[in-house]
């Protein structure tokens, strides 16, 4: 005798249809259409492992949309909540200070500023404790300024 399931789906129809539509149109995201799945599967009372070895996922992940939709619904089981982004490394001030840097002149015996130069003048100067060259090629490619390349129209130095 098997254990009794903590976390059954029993669909009503109206969500049971509207799940197959969605599965049928193909206009979702295939995370979204393999969770939608699960629960199609999990409402025909089949064994998580079955449903596993169907849709080539593990069976935690059944639990987990099991789970969702028993405590939280049907839309909680099939998108995740929205995630909260990290802060960006350099705030506006941060930011002018880069920008500033990336415009005077590059340090003795380099021809032009790299990002790694850059990064490590940030740390220099205290704007931050540390930064990757990664970083500051994103914040100045979202500034649009590019260290050794002139702008159209502007003279060069």
């Amino acid at each position: 005798m098997g254990r009794q399931k903590r976390f059954v789906v029993n669909l009503p129809e109206a969500e049971r249809q509207k799940l197959i539509d969605m599965t049928k149109k193909g206009m979702i995201s295939a995370r979204v259409m393999t969770r939608a799945r699960v629960l199609l599967l999990a409402d025909e009372q089949l064994h998580d492992k079955v449903i596993a070895e169907r849709l080539a996922v593990s069976k935690g992940m059944i639990g987990q949309i099991r789970r969702k939709y028993a405590t939280d619904g049907v839309a909680a089981a099939l998108y995740e909540k929205p995630r909260p982004k990290q802060p960006p490394k350099l705030d506006p001030k941060a930011t002018a200070i880069l920008i500033a840097e990336t415009c005077s002149d590059a340090p003795e015996g380099y021809a032009k500023w790299t990002m790694q130069l850059l990064a490590d003048r940030l740390v220099a100067l205290g704007v931050v404790d540390s930064i990757s060259d990664e970083t500051v090629r994103k914040t100045l490619k979202k500034t649009h300024s590019n260290p050794g390349r002139s702008r159209a129209g502007a003279s060069p130095k």
